[in-house]
């Protein structure tokens, strides 16, 4: 089976509030075979700058939707993670971990080691500086 290179995405959300808005949106990239294998970590700082983690599988009040995305390896997003994104984070926010193989890319990765070629570096550009430089 080719396997496409993982991503791994760290949302912040100021006053620890979640619309409940991603959970669907991550369905829909699942459903439609552009990711698989996905994994899911909350980490929440209160106003005192306690530190909450939650996994996927035992998720309360707001974030209920993501109980319908079927979370591979529970725990492959772990504390050492969760204690990384909490040191950034500022009082009552909190911060959501998605990791996931990006699947629509397995073919291009096939073909570059057919072709014996390897990836030397890759770069993300995130979306904000996108919009930018597309305004201009």
């Amino acid at each position: 089976m080719a396997v496409g290179p993982a991503d791994v995405v760290i949302i912040g959300f100021p006053g620890n509030k979640f619309s409940g808005q991603i959970a669907p949106a991550i369905v829909d990239l699942v459903n439609s075979g552009t990711i698989r294998d996905v994994y899911l970590q909350f980490v929440m700082k209160d106003e005192s700058g306690t530190i909450t983690t939650i996994e996927a599988g035992v998720l309360g009040e707001g974030l209920e939707g993501f109980l319908s995305i079927d979370v591979m390896q529970a725990g492959a997003l772990n504390e050492e993670d969760a204690d990384e994104v909490a040191d950034d984070l500022p009082l009552n926010s909190a911060a959501l971990l998605v990791a996931f193989e990006n699947t629509w890319a397995a073919n291009f990765v096939q073909a570059v080691a057919a072709a014996d070629g390897f990836v030397i570096d890759q770069i993300r550009i995130p979306v904000d500086v996108v919009n930018a430089l597309v305004s201009e």
